[in-house]
């Protein structure tokens, strides 16, 4: 089997977790890993919306494998389009990380500890947006690059603190770095965040093999994010956080919009059964909208 991933450290450990459990499963499969260089990571220099935005990180993978040169693409499943490519499938969603944002400081000071104008460091607009809302007398600094390159650039003095994904760190071995875990009440994560999307072609011959990755918990919370964000219409342009959450037999969802400076944002909650997932998504969407979304987004 011929697997795709960016060559990033997260990327390569989401991706070589991926095959130690098809390796552990199927004791004869031999899985080669193949490291493809997206246009996101060629042009770090640039804030993510400025090249293009979602898929950024995902295009050359899927050109891949629409040319048959791999047969499976490892994906953090954030960084997917909500409309995937004619002739591909998400064949499987493993069970998530956890989905939260944190704070990471060199002086372990908590959000609200840090002092006025302190450098927070972040590449999201989403995360901007809701941290400015919260304490508007922050500075927000942007910042790109891998997980790796932000901790650097933090130890050498560039911020006073970051905002990063909590499922990243601990996916490296870094969850010492974890400063505070920020609520909900502080910033909603970004749809699909912490979950992983293995990706094939739309043809059904992966999806029997990789079944037993597939977590049916995850794909609704997903499912529903997703759905959200693409009754919105947004991506890496717009701040939209967006985070479900299976409680037995009900998904239950909150759903935030707000404007890059933190001085209107719109936040909604919602609750159905897991079987109508995506209609869940796309309800707490219209929610958002009539209570003052369609106003942020430009759209009344």
């Amino acid at each position: 089997m011929r697997m795709g991933s960016r060559g990033s450290l997260l990327a390569l450990a989401q991706s070589n977790w991926v095959k130690q459990q098809l390796m552990e499963r199927y004791r004869d499969l031999e899985v080669e890993l193949t490291i493809i260089k997206t246009s996101g990571d060629q042009r770090v220099d640039r804030p993510i919306p400025s090249i293009g935005g979602k898929g950024v990180f995902t295009k050359e993978i899927e050109e891949a494998l629409l040319r048959s040169e791999i047969d499976i693409a490892v994906h953090s499943l954030k960084d997917l389009p909500t409309e995937l490519p004619a002739g591909l499938a998400i064949a499987a969603v493993p069970r998530r990380e956890d989905a939260r944002d944190v704070l990471v400081c060199r002086n372990r000071q908590g959000l609200k500890d840090l002092p006025r104008r302190a450098r927070l460091a972040t590449g999201s607009l989403r995360r901007q947006a809701q941290l400015l809302h919260c304490r508007a007398d922050l500075s927000l600094v942007p910042i790109r690059g891998n997980i790796d390159t932000r901790l650097r650039k933090l130890n050498e003095g560039e911020a006073d603190a970051l905002v990063m994904a909590a499922a990243g760190l601990k996916r490296i071995d870094r969850a010492e770095c974890i400063t505070e875990y920020l609520p909900d009440e502080v910033c909603v994560s970004a749809a699909g965040q912490s979950a992983l999307a293995i990706e094939a072609r739309d043809d059904g011959t992966m999806t029997a093999l990789l079944a037993f990755l597939h977590d049916p918990s995850t794909e609704a919370e997903v499912a529903a994010e997703r759905s959200l964000l693409e009754r919105l219409g947004g991506g890496c342009h717009v701040p939209v956080g967006a985070r479900a959450r299976v409680e037995g037999d009900t998904l239950r969802m909150i759903g935030v919009v707000a404007r890059a400076d933190g001085k209107s944002l719109c936040k909604s909650i919602i609750e159905g059964r897991t079987t109508i997932a995506r209609e869940i998504g796309r309800r707490l969407a219209d929610q958002l909208l009539k209570n003052g979304a369609a106003k942020i987004l430009g759209l009344t």
